[in-house]
């Protein structure tokens, strides 16, 4: 989810600079809605960046390599991208599956960056390009810029306006009145930047007590966190369990998101929402918030490290709620001063 919403922003300006090209996506299925909405043909609301989605299910052909299904879903990807004659592929994930799948296209130009996210995706390039922004965000625009012919700079992503989601979202929050909506993700991609989840308890506490109607989003396998939150604010928390469609509605209504380096707090980002950055091992400077108001919380403690270790990280750690709390009416009152 994040690598795309990273990716967006260099799409999108792509997009502008050239509205009559044809650009295509090759994404997993599962983040078919951060492209485009249910039933959408074409481009317009529904699908305001792409041409085409193409899918590749990766995670399933991962745990079923050899079965004759993943051997067709191959193919037929294969054979799908070399329907069209491609002048450029880009690769903004940077990584050896993703130069795979683009190498499947059969075009001559695969553009990556010189230093990618996993090096050995390096030689699967025919043209690299030595980025100098420090956001992965600014990388991805200066990859995008090698197609685009005139420099190319970060805007806004457009995402899709999903007319059931968006009127799904409007009666779910139509019981609240005119409370403000905070969003509060206490999953992670893995357990060292994880903050724990009775801190985040604390923060949804502090919140209601400021008036906001606490959502907590539940990804899969996360609903025993929400569960602890729920239960610290003794249940004026509300956990919640959506599709990412719904995900997407629903954030473009909050007035706060209090997460860590996990794909809702990209979202928000992208949709321009105030957050609250709850950083560990993680660097936000290039992973961080951007586009947006913000705040980020990271301890002079903390290095940079992607080892998935299984517990918090001893930085994140020295991060109270109170610190969480505070920048969080900092944020707000910067906000509502405008």
């Amino acid at each position: 989810m994040g690598d795309i919403l990273h990716a967006l922003p260099a799409v999108t300006a792509l997009r502008l600079a050239h509205p009559n090209w044809e650009i295509d996506w090759v994404v997993e299925p599962r983040w078919r809605a951060l492209l485009t909405a249910t039933g959408a043909e074409g481009r317009g609301t529904a699908q305001p960046v792409i041409d085409r989605v193409c899918y590749a299910p990766t995670r399933e052909w991962r745990h079923r390599p050899l079965n004759p299904k993943t051997i067709e879903e191959i193919r037929t990807l294969r054979t799908q991208l070399r329907s069209v004659t491609y002048s450029a592929v880009l690769d903004l994930q940077g990584a050896i599956r993703s130069a795979m799948l683009g190498r499947m296209a059969g075009c001559h130009r695969l553009i990556g960056e010189d230093a990618p996210r996993e090096a050995p995706a390096r030689w699967l390039f025919s043209e690299r390009v030595v980025t100098h922004g420090a956001h992965v965000i600014e990388q991805d625009v200066e990859l995008a810029t090698a197609v685009a012919g005139d420099p190319l700079i970060p805007v806004p992503p457009k995402l899709p306006i999903d007319p059931a989601a968006e009127a799904w979202c409007d009666a779910f929050l139509a019981s609240s009145g005119i409370r403000p909506v905070a969003l509060i993700n206490p999953g992670a991609g893995w357990g060292a930047k994880r903050w724990p989840v009775e801190r985040f308890a604390a923060v949804a506490r502090g919140l209601t007590e400021r008036g906001f109607r606490v959502l907590v989003n539940a990804g899969p396998t996360e609903e025993v966190m929400a569960d602890v939150i729920v239960k610290g604010t003794s249940g004026a928390a509300i956990p919640l369990s959506t599709s990412v469609e719904q995900l997407i509605a629903l954030t473009r209504r909050i007035a706060l998101c209090v997460a860590g380096d996990t794909g809702p707090l990209h979202l928000a980002c992208a949709l321009g929402r105030p957050v609250v950055g709850i950083y560990g091992p993680t660097d936000p400077s290039r992973n961080g918030p951007f586009g947006t108001k913000f705040r980020v919380l990271r301890s002079p403690l903390s290095r940079r490290d992607h080892t998935r270790y299984p517990e918090p990280e001893a930085g994140l750690l020295t991060i109270s709620p109170e610190d969480v709390i505070n920048a969080a009416d900092e944020l707000l009152a910067e906000v509502n001063a405008r």
